[in-house]
């Protein structure tokens, strides 16, 4: 079995003057290497290299957790299109990466 990354997500509501109002806090695996990928994502996508952890950590939480419910109502009109997203995403990261 392939080893998985854990990662811890922490999400702080602040106020005004920067402190925390609320949180929450939440661990999960990925076989991703999130990291990389918001990396990947920022060098090669065309995504503002700002907004690229914000669009890597939403992608890796929703898809593979859409995947395991994907016989749930919420999800089947939906998994066709974020299929075509990611397939979009992986073909421009990819073809914009140097030969190695």
């Amino acid at each position: 079995m392939a080893k998985h990354n854990q990662y811890r997500v922490i999400v702080e509501q602040i106020s005004d003057d920067n402190q925390a109002i609320k949180a929450l806090s939440f661990e999960y695996e990925d076989r991703e290497d999130l990291f990389k990928t918001i990396e990947a994502i920022g060098d090669h996508s065309e995504i503002d290299k700002g907004q690229a952890p914000r669009l890597t950590l939403a992608l890796r939480l929703l898809g593979p957790m859409m995947m395991a419910e994907r016989k749930h109502e919420l999800f089947k009109d939906f998994i066709p299109h974020f299929k075509t997203f990611m397939q979009n995403l992986k073909s421009k990261v990819k073809s914009a990466k140097p030969a190695s």
